[in-house]
């Protein structure tokens, strides 16, 4: 199937002859459907050839004339039942490719079995017009069982693809099976239950012990543990409060809590999970341009061999010449079908993109997933990457004649419209001090700086002091001292000003995640250097650079610095991983070979990523890696099993053999190790399953 190929009708793919994904994305039903179909096919097929091979070979022990013209006709019938019947199908995607000039497996495949059916069709009917050197032991040898046997080999290769397929999706399935169907929606202090497609943004929701979360919202009232384990593979529950994010089929604890509602239908995130797997097990890897380029010239070759041959055959080889150069033409024509080479790195990407869903990495298409296990370099922002995302504050220092409460005040009435960790720190903070909201007018998000907004006709700003120009009034000395300690002590400062003068600073604090340092280490390992690009101050970078064990340090930086500088290591030689999850990351995420961003970041970081990691967790980052160097190199497994198998198939198939050992391979053998081949690929592609990131 090949990604540019883009419909939301069922359907086979012009170019490969492979059942399309659909944009919508293939239901579970619409993956049964396909299995229970080929199954119907599967099976008819193997009852209508096992007479078809039985007569066949009764051939062979029986003799009589009469015999041999009845059991012509009698394989002639179950053939064309075959053929016409639950091998059709695969008929149609050959002739499919011939009318767009797109060779491929089925072209094959309708070659070799057109011609074993259509020569043994004309020797029933026309047996007198065929020559002496078509005859084997004085017969017309028929190839009904050929082409039956064959097409029901092939039939049992697309079950097993369309099973694997189903596979892949098993966890996806899993995830909208446990979604619940029902909430308890709160209206005028009573709680209603309510199916989950009523559920509008902004409705307050009862969440209760042991209950299913049905959206993405955030707690509004109450505290609990929630069991993220189906979103992001760990299974230790995480700690909720008030203002934190929740998510949709994530399992609440012990406690009870009030969420409101933030997304709701498609754009929650297991909705955006199942959209981006399906996206990218419908992309291709690089690697899969090889494939791509050996097979757009291979079925013509294939096509030669065959008929030179034939040519070698009739001129050079033994009686009955016509008889073994069709035999021989034929099995090359079969055990040439490139279904192993087509199979080799969509099935393993499948399984890849699989099992990254289920271990909470979302990736956003086959490139991403081959390019990081090749990164070089990994840039990595501070504030929710290195460090929890999830600050406190722990100083409020106001300038003479303003108190700390009003300073927190003007600060937390800005802040509260932004979704920045430390503007949630200070809104927090607020909160907790039971301070209420100051109305304001004009928000402006100032990225990189800061934000503002006018409040009692004064526009107030809050975010780095770099970030606002005062030029009546020079900053209070206290407060440049205070900052300096601060900023020694690794806590980032904040600045509220109006327009006439410098109000204030507070101090916030983000604990290193746990896992940090474990991450810098494993990713080490991999020979990866780290940089650390932060718009926070150097002294506050260098503090948990030193703590986990980074020494390159870019601090001070815009969302236009962090750009420029993952631009200015671009080179041949690297491949650039930049890790984020805010606004100020995506133009440094868009330059880079793959932007990962944190889960618990921003949309716009997420939707500039080439790789999710929906906990938030700089140790997924390593386990993407490991993903893609097992994905990477069971997709070279599967394509030195597709090719070794054609380099030896082909020549045994034409003959080579035969002048030494006298060994020929029929029709029969060929297709069942022509089947054989997709069959192995298939087991090394779900080999990955096994596999620990």
């Amino acid at each position: 199937m090949h990604p540019e190929i883009r419909r939301n009708e069922p359907g086979d793919c012009p170019i490969c002859g492979m059942r399309l994904v659909l944009q919508k994305g293939n239901s579970k039903e619409e993956d049964e459907a396909e299995v229970r179909s080929l199954g119907r096919k599967l099976y008819s097929s193997i009852l209508l050839t096992i007479p078809v091979f039985f007569l066949a070979m009764g051939e062979m022990y029986f003799t009589s004339a009469n015999f041999t013209s009845l059991n012509g006709w009698i394989q002639l019938i179950l053939g064309t039942s075959v053929l016409l019947g639950p091998g059709f199908f695969l008929i149609k995607k050959g002739f499919l490719s011939f009318r767009t000039l797109n060779l491929n497996m089925y072209t094959l495949i309708t070659i070799g079995v057109g011609s074993a059916y259509g020569y043994s069709l004309f020797a029933i009917l026309f047996p007198d017009l065929f020559p002496e050197t078509a005859k084997m032991h004085g017969k017309i040898g028929l190839y009904f069982e050929a082409a039956s046997v064959i097409l029901t080999l092939v039939i049992l290769g697309e079950y097993l693809q369309a099973r694997a397929q189903r596979r892949t999706g098993d966890a996806i399935q899993a995830l909208l099976s446990l979604a619940p169907k029902s909430a308890h929606r709160i209206e005028a202090g009573k709680e209603i239950e309510i199916a989950v497609d009523e559920i509008k943004i902004g409705d307050h929701l009862r969440i209760k012990p042991g209950e299913k979360i049905p959206i993405d919202g955030f707690v509004i009232e109450g505290f609990s543990f929630v069991d993220e384990s189906m979103l992001t593979g760990e299974p230790i529950p995480v700690e909720k409060r008030v203002r934190d994010k929740v998510f949709g089929a994530s399992t609440n604890q012990t406690g009870s809590f009030i969420i409101q509602a933030e997304r709701v239908g498609a754009e929650t995130i297991l909705s955006q999970i199942i959209h981006m797997v399906e996206e990218a097990q419908r992309s291709k890897a690089p690697i899969q341009a090889l494939a791509d380029k050996v097979a757009g010239f291979f079925v013509p070759i294939v096509i030669l061999i065959s008929v030179i041959t034939f040519c070698v055959w009739y001129f050079f080889g033994p009686e009955p010449v016509i008889a073994n150069g069709i035999l021989n033409s034929l099995s090359v024509l079969i055990i040439a079908c490139p279904c192993a080479l087509g199979l080799a790195t969509p099935i393993s990407i499948m399984v890849g993109v699989g099992i990254g869903a289920r271990n909470g990495i979302l990736i956003r298409n086959a490139e991403a997933l081959e390019k990081t296990g090749k990164a070089t370099i990994l840039f990595t922002d501070k504030t929710g990457t290195l460090t929890e995302g999830r600050p406190r504050v722990t100083d409020v220092i106001p300038v003479t004649g303003v108190k700390e409460e009003y300073l927190l005040q003007l600060a937390s009435s800005l802040e509260q419209k932004s979704e920045h960790p430390i503007a949630r720190a200070i809104v927090r903070r607020a909160e907790e001090s039971n301070l209420k909201f100051l109305p304001s007018q004009n928000f402006s998000s100032l990225t990189g700086r800061g934000v503002s907004a006018k409040i009692d006709d004064l526009t107030v700003f809050v975010g780095k002091k770099t970030g606002w120009e005062i030029n009546t009034e020079p900053i209070a000395k206290e407060l440049q001292s205070k900052e300096e300690e601060f900023l020694l002590n690794g806590k980032t400062v904040i600045w509220v000003a109006d327009e006439k003068r410098w109000l204030g600073i507070i101090a916030v604090t983000d604990p290193i995640k746990s896992t940090t340092k474990d991450a810098v280490s494993r990713l080490k390992t991999y020979g990866i250097r780290i940089l650390m690009l932060t718009g926070d101050s150097i002294s506050t970078g260098k503090k948990v650079g030193d703590q986990v064990g980074i020494s390159e340090i870019y601090a001070g930086l815009s969302p236009q610095d962090k750009r420029d500088i993952v631009k200015k290591f671009r080179s041949k030689n690297e491949v650039l991983l930049v890790a984020g999850d805010g606004i100020n990351d995506a133009p440094a995420l868009t330059e880079a070979d793959v932007g990962i961003a944190m889960g618990s970041g921003t949309d716009i970081a997420i939707q500039s990523a080439g790789v999710t990691l929906v906990k938030g967790d700089l140790l997924g980052i390593s386990k993407v890696i490991s993903l893609s160097h097992a994905t990477m190199r069971n997709i070279k497994q599967n394509l030195f099993f597709a090719f070794i198998y054609n380099f030896l198939g082909v020549p045994i198939a034409a003959g080579v053999l035969y002048p030494f050992f006298h060994i020929l391979l029929s029709p029969l053998i060929a297709g069942a190790a022509m089947s054989l081949s997709s069959v192995s690929v298939i087991a090394n592609a779900l080999r990955l399953y096994k596999e620990k990131i």
